[in-house]
């Protein structure tokens, strides 16, 4: 899709169709809307005046201005879509990428190749400030490239062939901030499908191996630094946690490790090290302790934290922040196979500790226990894991807020701003050290499951001992990877949750620091 920004008046921009969002209680006889309504011949007025359009949130009017006479510069669009943005005070940049992702698959819908769309803002005339502009325009084209992901990739008839071929970001100030600001959006939008993609793939197009050489096409690409342990390597590193997850399957696991390092770094002692950890279990049966049938094709999706990791390296391998950033993921299959450890085992994660396994479906804190131990040893000082890792957070939180716990509040509180400024939501629960009771085992150091009570919570206490005295946060995404209808700015499927916040939170900390 090609992308550009353009400072013209809306009502010029050679496209075929016009997006513009539309405040609640706003009139014909504003500033922005009476030129509109002038550009339109008064369809504005007679549209508002009916109350066809009263600027409900997800509200649309889809207009048809006419033929253009077949010009080119300075010919009017031929179709105006109006999209209720709700309030104007509390419109923010993330609701104008829903808000371009809605309007970019509804004129799709249209079979319309070229969109204009306007972000505004939430100023009190309807525009953004200069210090809005950038993060308005980013999240724009970010939500219309997010509209345009499906995940039909394997039909062979009835697929969505349409396309946007073209899309106009209409910029109020100078262009070139605007034009880089789009550049970021494209960048972001793309790390999203491109972890939603492989979340996509089934089982079988998504081994371990598969996505060890996702992994490497990353970095090839990006120029970033790529390790990935084999068997013999994670062996020799005492990963028998990891390493014991893997058992039951013909799949040999690994895992894989990309850091991004800017151009002419040198660490200084005591320097912080991001390190973004994400499961990769790329297929889940519960092994053993085997799942229900019903719904368990929705297991390829247990790889969505590893995804995440990838697809949020790939955006910072391009914006070039001026950190470094560490990204880890363990990967490997659950199965039932004549090796697979069993419930009762006892497998030795790297940092020494004994685990008991209870139960060989909480199989995603065993691999993550031994992928953020060698983070440590590769210098992390800040952890955040993220995972689809237990079915309590569904019960808890459904499919609108990510479970955030940890042991640094600074970090979760980082986390949650940055994922609100993306349109994400997370959510705090809570890690007292009570919880860690329910996980300790009568022959091991700790046992993988710690009963029906507070399932998230125990799982994060599981984890909490191997961060140790690391600085470090978990996501629990299991109810929010993925969704099972559609939206309007979004295809039913993989969300792509996480990426768009760690991107963010890296950019804020690279600007003022992580202490």
């Amino acid at each position: 899709m090609e992308i550009d920004v353009s400072t013209e008046r809306a009502g010029e921009i050679d496209v075929q169709a016009l997006a513009i969002p539309f405040f609640k209680g706003e009139t014909a006889e504003g500033e922005f809307t009476s030129q509109l309504d002038e550009a339109t011949k008064n369809l504005i007025r007679s549209t508002v005046e009916s109350e066809e359009l009263t600027g409900k949130e997800g509200e649309m009017v889809y207009l048809y201005l006419g033929a253009n006479n077949g010009e080119a510069k300075g010919a009017r669009p031929q179709r105006l879509l109006l999209i209720g943005a709700g309030e104007r005070e509390e419109y923010k940049a993330a609701h104008a990428s829903n808000l371009a992702g809605a309007a970019a698959r509804f004129l799709r819908g249209k079979n319309v190749k070229s969109i204009g769309f306007m972000p505004r803002g939430g100023g009190s005339n309807g525009k953004a400030s200069d210090g809005e502009a950038a993060s308005f325009i980013s999240a724009a084209v970010e939500g219309v490239t997010l509209g345009m992901f499906d995940t039909d990739k394997y039909r062979t008839s009835d697929r969505e062939e349409r396309i946007i071929e073209r899309l106009v970001i209409i910029d109020a100030g100078d262009g070139d901030a605007g034009r880089e600001a789009a550049q970021r959006g494209r960048v972001v939008g793309e790390a999203v499908n491109f972890a939603r993609d492989l979340a996509n793939e089934p089982g079988l197009y998504m081994t371990p191996t598969i996505m060890a050489e996702r992994a490497q096409g990353i970095a090839d690409e990006y120029k970033l630094e790529i390790d990935v342990l084999d068997h013999e390597r994670m062996e020799a590193e005492g990963m028998g946690a990891l390493l014991g997850v893997a058992r039951g399957s013909t799949e040999p696991a690994k895992l894989i490790v990309l850091k991004y390092t800017p151009e002419g770094y040198e660490a200084k002692e005591g320097e912080p090290l991001l390190a973004l950890v994400g499961k990769g279990l790329t297929f889940d049966s519960g092994g053993i302790s085997l799942k229900p049938g019903e719904n368990m094709e929705q297991m390829k999706y247990d790889m969505c934290g590893g995804a995440a990791v990838l697809g949020a390296m790939r955006a910072i391998a391009q914006l070039k922040p001026s950190m470094p950033v560490l990204g880890v993921v363990p990967s490997s299959e659950n199965m039932p196979d004549a090796r697979a450890i069993k419930p009762g085992d006892i497998v030795r994660a790297m940092n020494g500790k004994t685990i008991e396994v209870i139960n060989t479906d909480a199989e995603g804190r065993l691999i993550l226990a031994d992928a953020m131990g060698y983070a440590k040893k590769l210098g992390a000082t800040h952890i955040i894991d993220l995972a689809t890792l237990t079915g309590a957070v569904v019960v808890a939180l459904g499919d609108v807020n990510v479970a955030v716990l940890g042991t640094d509040q600074k970090l979760i509180n980082d986390i949650i701003a940055a994922g609100t400024e993306v349109g994400e939501k997370y959510w705090q629960l809570p890690l007292d050290k009570e919880y860690s009771k329910q996980i300790k085992s009568d022959i091991a150091d700790l046992k993988n499951i710690g009963g029906r009570k507070g399932g998230t919570i125990t799982a994060a206490a599981f984890l909490k001992e191997f961060a140790e005295d690391t600085s470090w946060a978990h996501l629990d995404i299991a109810g929010t990877a993925w969704s099972d209808d559609a939206k309007p700015h979004r295809a039913k499927g993989p969300t792509g949750i996480a990426v768009r916040m760690l991107v963010n939170l890296v950019e804020r900390y690279a600007r003022d620091g992580m202490k």
